[in-house]
């Protein structure tokens, strides 16, 4: 899976983002695709700095991912969608 899932959350002020995949790297934002591009970044930096300490890149998870996000949802309104593990950090992903 070349993957990262990303959970977008609805808050009172607009969105929230997460992804199961890669624990601690989250963001928020105004708009759907404001939050969907501020993930983009907030995971390239957060893979950045993991590299840098040379800790194991997360592995995308693929459909185990998308169940913990149902488990874990509390009914509020979220939508589900990916980055690609290429285009967060294309240097450091072997072709």
């Amino acid at each position: 899976m070349d993957k990262y899932l990303i959970v977008l959350e609805k808050s009172s002020t607009g969105f929230s983002a997460y992804s199961p995949d890669v624990w601690g790297c989250i963001t928020t934002g105004e708009t759907l695709e404001e939050t969907r591009s501020n993930m983009q970044s907030a995971l390239s930096f957060h893979i950045q700095a993991i590299a840098k300490d040379e800790e194991p890149i997360p592995q995308p998870r693929g459909i185990q991912s998308y169940l913990e996000a149902l488990e874990n949802s509390d009914g509020e309104e979220f939508f589900i969608t990916y980055i690609n593990v290429q285009s967060v950090l294309p240097e450091l992903v072997a072709v």
